[in-house]
């Protein structure tokens, strides 16, 4: 029987031609022949010729031969090639299966799903994927690198998660064995064949099982990337092949494959050449062509391409991008840093094994986020990093299971407790996070967290990476059951390490172990300890125990507590359950030292760093003896105990042990010497004053610069700082006392804070005129409080005693000057000569001044000297200065010699002058540069100083001879610098050539600038000048410069080569830099080992025609380059392409432009196939565009064709489908209609109209206006814009925007906040404009009515020709509050309004702060109730200019002011002869010496009015002097003056005498020790009252020393009746304030219980505080503001006249009506009257008739007459009832409500209305007109409330006499009463308001006030008063006792015979 035939079918492509033409394989059918037989078909079939030489290779690039050919399998895909290596020019494709293996079904049991065990499983499935790359790239030689890529950039196409490796690759083979599922690396055939086939062979042994055998099951990748998207893609191109393998699995593919019940299994990998990218033509794969053009640089590679990501991994990704990488540097941890792991305190490792893996994460978002990227070497935060440096030893060991040949190696790592906390790391990743105590100074927990907790202790790594779902907590000899008790904590402190090869199991997807702990924990597993890489025999346990003990002894920084004191609670703590028990202790020993209580320690870790001493030590729990603990607390008093007087507690860890006692003392001391000291009194200007001075009068004392220094001589600004905290802010203060006999005086007090410029800086005190003897006193304070103790110490202070002297002294002083001077520019200075006493002096002749100014040299022209200025005419300064941006300031002196203060000085601040020279730099001549580069020079401006100076139109030119001239710009900076061309010489012969260069700057206007000259030495080059391209195989084929080529559009130029030549013409040798500078424009891929044998990259031509691209080849900088251009040639045409001018189109209008039809290929170029003829048969359909407008045209130069005309004539907005025809091409395009063109507005949406708005109201709701086209649609065009005017103009709208463009939706939104206008009818009008035409828009009506109660101005009358003697009483002033309706308010209370008085003219708006309040007087009877009166307010009592002004207070914030008016107070009526000031009380003695005997010197006496005012200066008259005995002396001889009389006369001029001296006789009579009394006595006719004399005693002594005593005595006398004057009104003015603050707080008490009454009366709710009070305002407020804002009835009349003269205004607006059926009838019985124009006077009716052309009825008032008085109803006579009415009858003009001139109105409406009577219905209307016929009475007309009319006539009944229902011109309808409580309770709720603030204000004003009368300043006032009082008593004691010492006057040189006579 024969053998069955099997059937063999081998699909071959054909790729021997290099061109890109497309050739499907063909299917041979093999079955039955050899590989001769094969051949012979291959040749009929391809057509290959006999002598043609070929190659047939395998996809995997294996030649077929005899033997291959044999084990070919059916469906084989071969290639036909010329050459075994010959690249693939267009792509094969291979079909392959890829059933799962039998695996699935055998090992379905295992673990095969990414369970997360609470974790994101999504980084594992990375790791899965990154396993694969770490396999793949085991072999590699360089680096190992991986890549992550997380293309999430939206702009390249669809998200995709990309993993790349340099690995080697796989075959197509291979790849096909990937694919299959659970096809393991033990069960595959790696090549085609099998041939290649050696079995798994398991890797050599390396520490840690470090292997990178980690791609294992063939599952985990194909699972990894199905859970993290739908589709995976694997690029891969093994080493040494030229193909690339492309192989696609999709879910989509599979469920399509499943609904076709084609064969699921089954795919095609393509086989391709490198960079070929033309197959992917989705745009969500836009991304692989970037990608995929990154092949031609890998030698191998392999691409995971993963698309369709879901959504949570993508969001996961991008939000935890720091936690996931953290993830995978964990898992491949001793894959990235080697065996022994990463230990960042070393800088190499210690590994012999490290891996060269670089793991690199990208992440590209879309734009404007930036692309992320991280290595996994650089993660630092990995928990096997924080393992490994936080740990301080460690335990290796190795176990062996008896069930399995593998080993465990096995590290436990101990991580101690240093001194404060565990060093055992935290999981960044973990939920929850340790408390961390080690920031808390103040507490600490009593008990310490465990380190490791429950955590287990070992992670497990397989073959070198981290299976990360199992863990071992322990084994039982590192258990803390089973371990030691004393080191019981320690176990927590321990973290551990497994690793195993894989002969343990883990599942598939290397989550979890299969059985590693089982047989760990196995009781026949050995452990064995490894010390330095060799095993220890011995007891595991024991070892481990002892190496834990030895950890804990040696690392763990623990403290003993010892001496225990006691337990303690500390209520302190904040958490109750750790504020007991706490034990105390007075020593600890800790890490070898012992610190005991009352030890000074120093903190670290602190802010700030604390000194002091231990109180005690806290530990917390039940101790009662020595303990150790890892930790505790210590008390520390903090020193030095000035600064800070407190005890800290801290953690004991925070005790600073290397600290030493010294250093601590050294900076407690160093603390306490920071404490201010001293006070360094500094005199800046080098004038000091020593103690006990003497200085003229005048003298200016300082300036003084203080300084506060400590011990160490620093200066202090303010206390040093305890704490965080900055320290308390000192202040200086300066007193000058000056000692007399009123005792020490305060004449200066000034209060210097700290400066950072200055210091304590006080400026030159200079009114130190006085003579005496003074005191100077600065005192240190702080500035808190002015205290000038600190901390028990007294703060430094300073004295200096000095005297001023009398006497004069010249000086001057410099006038203002220019702040900025300028180098060699000149400038004056003028100067002021004074004298002493800063009166302004002329200067002295042939004054020459000295100026002199350290560092410059001064000069100037002249001086000048014009009255008291003197100046100095044409200075120039000359000197260095810093720059032109920063001035330098010197000290300018400026002499006048012969002066005693002959020299000033004054700060300068100098700047650059004007230009003088060019510097130019560099300084070499000649400079030397090389052909072919530019020159840079720097160039600066200086001035005649050499500075460099600043000026407009600094413009230096450079001229290279030959070169084009070169400017730069030192106007702003004074330098610049100058770069020219590159000089390119002609180089002969190799020799340098040289040329000039000149620099000069335009002329200036007052100076040439010298031109500067340079050498330019110019040498030949040897750079690269000369490129030349040529193709391959033929170099006498050169590729010229600007070549344009010719190639199919879409094709590759290839095999180009380049030469590179000098200057010379000789070929530069290409080496590596060299070849880096080559740049070529069409790629950045380029090779440099082509490069280097000057290979080009190949060149891809666009696909587009148009583009004709221009190719460059430069060289470096493109300064040696050749270029071409390559214009693409179309192919043939495949589709009619329709282009669009735009996509959008507006109904009504024609598509602007064309639109353009041609014939394109298949890269959209026009092929111009195209006749003139195919427009006939070209046809257009779409829906509504009307077709007779539409006009085909031929485009001959395009060979195209235009249609124009394209309109859509109705119809609403939407995308429309225009389908173009011809032939068989049919090509359709949306166009989008929207609206036409703006055409209107309409109102979308607004208030509720008619409108009534209260002036000054807004509108709550908005206008919305939208845009339409002429078909009501709407539009949207934001070039629109619309503006909200009124009409007329003199409504003011106020709203955000007036104009504003429409919106995208074409509306526009307008809130109206305001409307201000004069009360009418307006309209609100809203336009449109389009480039600048109109676009036609809405208008509202609306109605603006005055606020009657709306304040806006104060009318104050008073009499204007009323005078205001001083002292005197005010006019009335009678002020009216006059509301937005013209008339007054009555509604607010007297003390809401107050008057406002103060010296000076008027001010800006409000009164100044010294402005007097004086408040309303109380009404008088028949006064008007519409003002308020200020009456009987006292005239100031001295004379000048004053004001006035009233304000009303609105509310809390809002107050009125009226005009302010100026007043002349002037003298009251003369009153008495009263010197300018009071002379001191004269002691006389009749001696020889004229001083001892004068009575006044120098005094002016003048006639003034009882206040003090001059007041006589139009009165003349004499003053008779005489001297009298005081009343009730007796007649005693009197003194005689210097005429020997006792009176004389003097003449008084103008109110005024002027006594030059007076004094009495030598010799004068008068008793020794007696007073007189010096009489002035005024003697003036024309005075209706006798003037009061001036009186002044004086006493008389017989010698001249009893004089000087008695003189001494009197000053002394005087002074203390001052004193004790100045206090008794002092103490009577505290009296009177306590007395008159009572009264005021007894005042508001009462008013305040008054007020509350009223609210109670009225049911008002009372608040008891302010900001209740407020609140029930606001409340209140917001409920007027609704009913302001809530729509009444409004007369629709338009009133455009009541605001002129006279003119009440139309009849319709004159008055208001509540009922809305009164309001009906009223409007409709006077219809014809509603818009007559009522006038006061005829004249004002006449204009308006004459103005509106007799158009406007008119009616004046002064030409009606009204019956005075009011009638009664025709029912009452004599005020009884005739009858009782029916329908409750009452005169229709009752019912009007007049809100202004109600007198005028009420006139008016007499006549129009007359006695019309308003009843209810028509029956009670007959009825009444019946009854008073009856009593022989006419009727008046009768109107009812239900529209009917009985005329006086008694005519009823028909249209005439009924109100229509609708009737559209009626009266308004006034606030409701509701408005008017609500004001009213307004205003008692703000009374009562501001009655609590003042109660309150008051009280605390009166117990502020009893505070200051019992301060410590009023009691020594009151002690001082006593002490002056006893001292004057004491004085006028010794005046009346003084005993008068006999004189000889014969000594005197007196006659004997006066002493005769007095002797008698």
């Amino acid at each position: 029987m024969e053998e069955e035939t099997v059937r063999r079918r081998i699909r071959v492509y054909d790729r021997r031609s290099e061109n890109e033409q497309q050739v499907k394989g063909k299917v041979l059918e093999t079955s039955g022949l050899d590989f001769n037989g094969f051949l012979e078909l291959l040749h009929r079939k391809f057509a290959i010729t006999k002598h043609e030489t070929f190659v047939l290779v395998t996809t995997d690039r294996t030649v077929l031969d005899f033997d291959k050919f044999e084990k070919l399998q059916d469906d084989s895909t071969l290639h036909l090639l010329q050459r075994e290596d010959q690249a693939l020019a267009v792509a094969t494709e291979e079909p392959i299966t890829f059933k799962p293996h039998y695996n699935t079904l055998i090992k379905s049991g295992m673990y095969e799903y990414y369970a997360s065990a609470g974790q994101k499983p999504l980084p594992y499935a990375l790791a899965e994927l990154i396993d694969n790359s770490i396999s793949a790239t085991a072999k590699n030689t360089g680096v190992r690198m991986i890549e992550i890529r997380m293309m999430f950039d939206e702009t390249l196409g669809k998200p995709a998660v990309i993993v790349l490796d340099n690995g080697c690759g796989m075959t197509s083979k291979q790849l096909k064995n990937w694919a299959v599922y659970r096809l393991s690396k033990f069960n595959r055939e790696n090549d085609t064949f099998g041939s290649r086939q050696d079995g798994y062979v398991r890797p050599d042994l390396v520490p840690r099982s470090v292997n990178s055998d980690i791609s294992y099951f063939g599952v985990g990748g194909k699972q990894a990337a199905f859970y993290i998207g739908d589709s995976a893609r694997m690029i891969t191109k093994p080493v040494g092949s030229p193909d690339v393998h492309e192989l696609v699995l999709s879910k989509e593919d599979f469920e399509r494959k499943e609904r076709n019940q084609e064969d699921i299994y089954s795919g095609t990998i393509k086989n391709r050449k490198v960079g070929d990218s033309s197959h992917v033509n989705k745009d969500d794969e836009r991304f692989l062509h970037s990608l995929i053009a990154e092949e031609y640089a890998k030698e191998s590679f392999t691409a995971v391409i993963i698309m369709g990501v879901l959504p949570e991994h993508i969001t996961f990704l991008k939000d935890d991008f720091a936690a996931w990488p953290r993830q995978l540097a964990h898992i491949f941890h001793y894959y990235i840093h080697g065996a022994n792991g990463k230990e960042m305190g070393s800088s190499t490792t210690n590994s012999d094994h490290l891996p060269n893996i670089d793991i690199q994460i990208t992440m590209r978002e879309k734009p404007p986020r930036c692309p992320r990227a991280i290595n996994l070497r650089e993660v630092e935060n990995d928990m096997q990093t924080l393992y490994i440096n936080t740990a301080a030893d460690t335990f290796e060991f190795m176990a062996y299971t008896k069930q399995n040949t593998g080993t465990v190696e096995g590290i436990i790592r101990y991580h101690p407790f240093l001194y404060d906390k565990e060093t055992y790391p935290e999981d960044p990743d973990a939920a929850t996070a340790f408390l961390d105590y080690d920031d808390d100074d103040e507490e600490e927990s009593g008990v310490l967290h465990q380190a490791r907790g429950k955590k287990p202790i070992f992670n497990c790594f397989w073959n070198g990476r981290l299976i990360p779902y199992t863990t071992v907590s322990e084994f039982d000899w590192c258990s803390q059951s089973k371990g030691a008790k004393e080191l019981a904590e320690c176990y927590s402190r321990v973290s551990g390490v497994l690793f195993t090869d894989d002969t343990f199991m883990v599942t598939t997807n290397k989550l979890t172990f299969m059985e590693l702990e089982l047989m760990l924990k196995n009781k026949d597993t050995i452990f064995t300890r490894i010390v330095n890489g060799q095993k220890q025999r011995g007891n595991i346990q024991k070892e481990f125990t002892q190496w834990l003990k030895n950890c804990h002894e040696k690392w763990d920084k623990q403290i003993k507590f010892v001496d225990y004191m006691e337990t303690i609670t500390r209520t302190e703590v904040p958490v109750k359950r750790d504020q007991y028990p706490w034990s105390t202790f007075s020593s600890i020993e800790w890490d070898g030292k012992i610190y005991k209580t009352g030890q000074i320690v120093k903190s670290q870790r602190t802010l700030p760093i604390m000194y002091g001493s231990v109180v005690r030590f806290l530990l917390y729990g039940q101790h009662d003896g020595d303990v150790f603990a890892t930790g505790g607390l210590v008390e520390v008093a903090l020193e030095p105990k000035a600064f800070h007087d407190k005890i800290k507690t801290i953690a004991i860890s925070k005790i600073d042990k290397s600290a030493t006692d010294e250093a601590i003392q050294k900076n407690i001391a160093k603390d306490s010497a920071k404490l201010p000291d001293i006070l360094k009194v500094g005199w800046p200007e080098g004038k000091p004053w020593p103690q006990n001075a003497a200085r003229m009068a005048g003298t200016p004392l300082g300036p003084l610069k203080i300084e506060i220094l400590n011990k160490k001589g620093e200066s202090l600004s303010k206390m040093p700082a305890v704490g965080q905290g900055a320290g308390k802010k000192l202040i200086v203060e300066l007193k000058i006392f000056q000692h007399g006999p009123k005792g020490n005086q305060e004449v200066v007090c000034f209060v210097a804070q700290h400066s950072p410029k200055w210091g304590f800086w006080f400026k030159k005190i200079e009114k130190l005129a006085d003579l005496g003897k003074y005191t100077l006193s600065l005192n240190t304070m702080l500035f808190e409080n002015n205290a000038t103790v600190f901390g028990g110490r007294k703060l430094p202070s300073y004295k200096l005693n000095f005297t001023i002297i009398e006497g004069s002294a010249e000086t001057f002083v410099i006038g203002a000057m220019s702040p900025s001077l300028y180098v060699g520019v000149p400038f004056n200075i003028p100067l002021l000569l004074k004298d002493g006493y800063d009166h302004s002096a002329k200067p002295p002749p042939n004054l020459e001044p000295v100026l002199t100014c350290s560092g410059l040299d001064l000069s100037y022209d002249k001086v000048d000297s014009i009255g008291t200025t003197f100046t100095i005419i044409g200075v120039k300064a000359r000197g260095k200065v810093l720059n032109y941006q920063q001035s330098k300031t010197y000290e300018l002196r400026v002499t006048l010699p012969g002066l005693k203060e002959d020299t000033q000085a004054i700060p300068i601040s100098l700047l650059p002058g004007n230009a003088h020279a060019i510097h130019v730099t560099p300084d070499d001549n000649p400079i030397t540069v090389q052909n072919g580069n530019p020159v840079m020079f720097n160039v600066e401006i200086h001035d005649e100083a050499g500075n460099i100076t600043v000026h407009p139109k600094q413009i230096v030119r450079c001229q290279v001879e030959g070169y084009p001239l070169v400017t730069t710009d030192c106007s702003t900076t004074g330098a610049g610098q100058l770069v020219t061309k590159p000089i390119n010489l002609k180089m002969i012969k190799g020799e340098p050539q040289n040329i000039k260069v000149h620099f000069e700057m335009s002329s200036q206007k007052k100076k040439k600038i010298a031109m500067v000259v340079r050498d330019l030495k110019v040498v030949p080059s040897t750079r690269v000048s000369r490129m030349e391209l040529y193709s391959e195989g033929d170099e006498n084929l050169m590729l010229r410069n600007d070549e344009k080529i010719k190639w199919l559009a879409g094709g590759l130029l290839e095999n180009l080569f380049y030469k590179l030549y000098d200057e010379a013409g000789k070929e530069v040798p290409l080496t590596a830099a060299i070849a880096s500078r080559i740049k070529v424009n069409w790629t950045v891929d380029v090779n440099l080992k082509d490069l280097l044998h000057g290979k080009l990259p190949a060149v891809q031509v666009p696909t587009q025609v148009q583009e004709s691209r221009f190719y460059q080849v430069s060289y470096h900088d493109q300064s040696v380059s050749v270029s071409f251009n390559i214009a693409p040639c179309p192919d043939e045409p495949v589709r009619l392409k329709a282009t669009l001018p735009q996509s959008t189109l507006k109904l009504g209008e024609i598509l602007p432009g064309h639109i353009n039809l041609e014939l394109v290929d298949q890269y959209d170029n026009a092929t111009k196939t195209l006749t003139s003829t195919c427009k006939n048969h070209v046809t257009v359909e779409a829906e509504g565009l009307d077709k007779s407008s539409v006009v085909f045209k031929w485009q001959e130069n395009s060979s195209s064709i235009l249609v124009t005309g394209v309109r859509f004539q109705s119809g609403t907005p939407g995308r429309r489908e225009m389908c173009f025809t011809y032939k068989s091409y049919v090509e359709c395009i949306i166009v989008k209609v929207v609206a036409g063109v703006p055409a209107e507005l309409k109102l979308f949406s607004g208030p509720e109209q008619p409108l009534q708005v209260l002036n000054d109201q807004g509108i709550a709701t908005p206008f919305l206006v939208q845009l339409c086209d002429e078909w009501g649609n709407p539009t949207t065009d934001q070039r629109v814009v619309v503006q909200l005017t009124s009409s007329p103009q003199t409504l003011k709208v106020t709203t955000a925007v007036t104009s504003q463009p429409v919106n995208a939706e074409g509306k526009a939104s307008f809130t109206v906040n305001r409307l201000s206008g004069p009360k009418g009818y307006y309209q609100l009008v809203f336009k449109g404009s389009l480039n600048q035409k109109p676009i036609p828009g809405p208008s509202v009506n609306l109605t603006v009515i005055p606020d009657s109660t709306k304040p806006v101005s104060l009318s104050v009358e008073y009499d204007t020709n009323a005078t205001f003697p001083a002292g005197g009483i005010l006019p009335v002033f009678s002020v009216t509050v006059v509301s937005d309706e013209g008339g007054p308010i009555t509604t607010f209370k007297p003390a809401a309004i107050s008057m406002f008085l103060w010296k000076g003219v008027p001010s800006v708006k409000t009164p100044p702060q010294t402005a007097i309040e004086l408040k309303c007087s109380k009404p008088m009877e028949n006064e008007r109730n519409d003002q308020f009166h200020f009456r009987d307010k006292e005239i100031p009592e001295h004379v000048g200019k004053h004001s006035i002004q009233f304000l009303l207070r609105i509310n809390k914030t809002n107050i009125l002011y009226s005009d302010q008016i100026a007043i002349l107070v002037v003298a009251n009526q003369p009153a008495k002869l009263a010197p300018d000031s009071q002379p001191p009380t004269p002691v006389v003695s009749y001696s020889k010496v004229i001083a001892n005997r004068t009575l006044v010197e120098n005094m002016t006496l003048r006639i003034m009015d009882s206040y003090g005012n001059p007041a006589g200066q139009d009165l003349n008259g004499m003053v008779v002097v005489s001297i009298k005995n005081p009343s009730g002396e007796g007649n005693k001889s009197l003194p005689l003056f210097e005429s020997k009389t006792n009176s004389f006369q003097i003449n008084l001029v103008e109110g005024k005498v002027h006594i030059t001296r007076l004094a009495i006789m030598e010799n004068s009579p008068g008793e020794n020790g007696s007073t007189y009394v010096l009489l002035f006595n005024p003697e003036v006719s024309m005075v209706p009252t006798a003037l009061a004399p001036f009186e002044l005693p004086f006493r008389f002594l017989n010698d001249a020393e009893n004089q000087r005593k008695m003189y001494a005595l009197s000053r002394k006398k005087d002074e203390l009746t001052t004193a004790v004057a100045k206090y008794t009104d002092i103490f009577s003015t505290y009296n009177a304030l306590l007395d008159l603050l009572s009264s005021h707080h007894r005042g508001a008490t009462k008013k305040e219980a008054d007020i509350r009454n009223e609210l109670q009366r009225r049911n008002v709710e009372i608040a008891e505080t302010i900001p209740d009070i407020d609140r029930l305002l606001n409340q209140k407020k917001m409920e007027v503001r609704r009913l302001l804002q809530t729509p009444r009835r409004v007369c629709s009349l338009r009133d455009p006249f009541c605001e002129q003269q006279d003119v009440l205004g139309m009849v319709g607006h004159l008055a208001l009506v509540q009922d809305n059926d009164a309001a009906r009838v009223i409007s409709w019985h006077i219809r014809g009257d509603m818009d007559c124009v009522i006038t006061k006077t005829t004249a004002a009716a006449l204009k308006l008739h004459d103005d509106t052309g007799g158009n406007q009825q008119v009616m004046a008032l002064d030409s009606v007459y009204v019956t005075p008085g009011n009638r009664t109803l025709p029912h009452i006579r004599n005020g009884r009832k005739l009858f009782d009415p029916p329908g409750n009858p009452v005169f229709a003009r009752d019912l009007l409500i007049y809100p202004r001139e109600q007198e005028s109105c009420n006139t008016a409406f007499k006549s129009i209305l007359g006695e019309t009577i308003l009843i209810d219905d028509l029956k009670s209307g007959t009825s009444y007109r019946k009854e008073v016929i009856q009593y022989k009475m006419p009727c008046p007309t009768i109107l009812t409330r239900q529209g009917e009319r009985i005329l006086g006539k008694g005519k009823f009944g028909g249209a005439q006499n009924k109100a229509p229902v609708n009737n559209t011109i009626v009266f308004g309808a006034p606030l409701p009463q509701h408005y008017y409580t609500l004001n009213e309770h307004i205003d008692l709720i703000s009374q009562h308001r501001l009655a609590l603030e003042k109660r309150d204000l008051t009280a605390k004003a009166r117990e502020d006030h009893l505070k200051n009368m019992q301060s410590p300043d009023i009691l020594q006032k009151h002690q001082e008063m006593k002490e002056k009082k006893k001292h004057l008593e004491e004085i006028e004691r010794q005046l009346v006792s003084t005993p008068v010492r006999p004189v000889k006057r014969s000594l005197a040189g007196e006659p004997s015979s006066t002493n005769a006579k007095r002797a008698k």
